[in-house]
């Protein structure tokens, strides 16, 4: 008997061999990244996400807007064509967790900062059929009513701040007030406008 054979007929002793297998493939291919500038460190300008949209973050997460939107442009013609400069790992670095996405019902927003004006974004959010008549996002009237209190940004920033991002003291202080008087519709308007906007991109 050949010693394949005797390796497909002994079925615990393959799946140890499968596992092994794939363990190995994995770190080669994982390992490395940890090790590399390009993967590791932001690119240069970029800092963590202020109060506002920070806030902002949470509240698309909140509304499900990665269902239908990804906010990774990969680097394919037909991609960096139609929204600007492929993702570069070291954008991501504050992120957490990744709004990367799998599905595209609507564009991709990681180049959509600096792309339209706040107003257009406003107008936008609160009912987008009056700019894009063709479009089937929902509405998000209630964006525009629903105020911050700011009450947990500051224990959000110290999370964060634990996980890497470098959030001073002066900037954890500060943060309340950078919510007051603030509607969670000017939070996600914030969010949207930094991103993707510190690599160069065609518009």
């Amino acid at each position: 008997m050949l010693k394949h054979e005797s390796i497909e007929i002994n079925i615990g002793f393959m799946m140890v061999l499968i596992l092994l297998t794939i363990s190995i493939g994995g770190l080669v291919q994982i390992v490395p990244l940890f090790f590399q500038e390009t993967t590791t460190q932001p690119v240069k300008g970029l800092e963590p996400y202020g109060p506002l949209e920070l806030t902002g973050r949470d509240i698309y997460i909140r509304e499900g807007c990665y269902v239908c939107h990804s906010q990774m442009v990969r680097p394919f013609r037909a991609e960096t064509e139609r929204y600007g400069h492929y993702s570069l790992a070291g954008e991501y670095v504050y992120d957490r967790p990744f709004q990367w996405g799998s599905k595209r019902t609507g564009p991709d927003l990681h180049r959509v900062g600096g792309r339209y004006s706040d107003e257009w974004h406003r107008v936008h959010l609160i009912n987008p059929r009056d700019v894009v008549p063709e479009s089937i996002m929902p509405g998000y009237p209630w964006l525009e009513t629903n105020m911050l209190d700011g009450d947990d940004i500051q224990a959000k920033m110290r999370g964060l701040r634990k996980l890497g991002s470098p959030y001073t003291d002066e900037q954890i202080a500060n943060a309340p007030a950078a919510l007051e008087g603030k509607s969670e519709l000017d939070a996600m308007i914030a969010y949207l406008q930094g991103l993707g906007t510190h690599v160069k991109t065609r518009r």
